[in-house]
């Protein structure tokens, strides 16, 4: 005697001929042929950029990220430069891929030597693509060594120098006892890259004071004072 079979739980059934269940049915095959279509298209043709790079702003100390989406299939080869030298990947320099089309590389603990222009080369067997963008770094201004105090005779010539730093450079001022020294043929200070030199030719006794080196950018400010005594 055959035995009968029990019923399927409720809801665990489905009717072909509802026309719900037909239009879902349409969709998953529609869905699967567009898949497969992306996926047939994308093994024909080398890599591609659907998002360029862009340039990044990194402040020191921080870190900053580089990415762009790229159309790729099989797996690319990913190589990051930074002006035409290649980056390992490591503590530095992190390579990352997030899916399913961004490929990006974080520039970790940021300094000014950072600064540059930076290159994703991409390459799978049906060709090769690359793109550039820079990281531009922003450093506040520092007095990275201040004037030393000086003790120099009168009429002689006396010479303060401090080390500067900051991205983008510093505005940079002198003052003697808090007020701004104007500048003539025998007081006057240079500003170079990464430095500035105050001058004092045929000194005074009223050149003795207290001299202030004053740097800002659009990130911070810094000073740093030296004691000129003149005998």
């Amino acid at each position: 005697m055959s035995k009968a079979k029990a019923a399927p739980p409720p809801g665990c059934t489905i009717n072909i001929n509802d026309p719900q269940v037909q239009e879902a049915a349409i969709r998953i095959q529609a869905s699967y042929r567009g898949h497969r279509s992306r996926k047939e298209l994308r093994e024909k043709g080398p890599p591609k950029f659907l998002q360029e790079l862009k340039d990044v702003v990194l402040l020191e100390g921080s870190a900053a990220k580089l990415e762009c989406r790229v159309s790729a299939f099989p797996d690319p080869f990913i190589v990051w430069s930074k002006d035409g030298a290649e980056l390992k990947d490591g503590p530095k320099y992190r390579y990352v891929f997030e899916d399913p089309d961004v490929v990006a590389l974080v520039v970790r603990d940021g300094v000014l030597a950072d600064l540059g222009k930076y290159t994703v080369t991409i390459k799978n067997p049906f060709g090769m693509t690359s793109g550039s963008a820079s990281i531009l770094i922003e450093v506040p201004a520092k007095v990275t060594k201040g004037p030393a105090s000086v003790k120099a005779k009168k009429g002689t010539t006396v010479v303060l120098k401090a080390d500067i730093g900051g991205e983008p450079p510093p505005d940079v001022g002198w003052l003697k006892d808090g007020e701004d020294i104007d500048e003539d043929d025998r007081v006057f200070f240079d500003i170079g890259d990464t430095n500035t030199i105050l001058t004092i030719k045929n000194a005074q006794r009223s050149d003795a004071g207290k001299y202030e080196v004053f740097v800002e950018n659009n990130l911070g400010t810094d000073q740093s004072f030296a004691r000129v005594d003149i005998l």
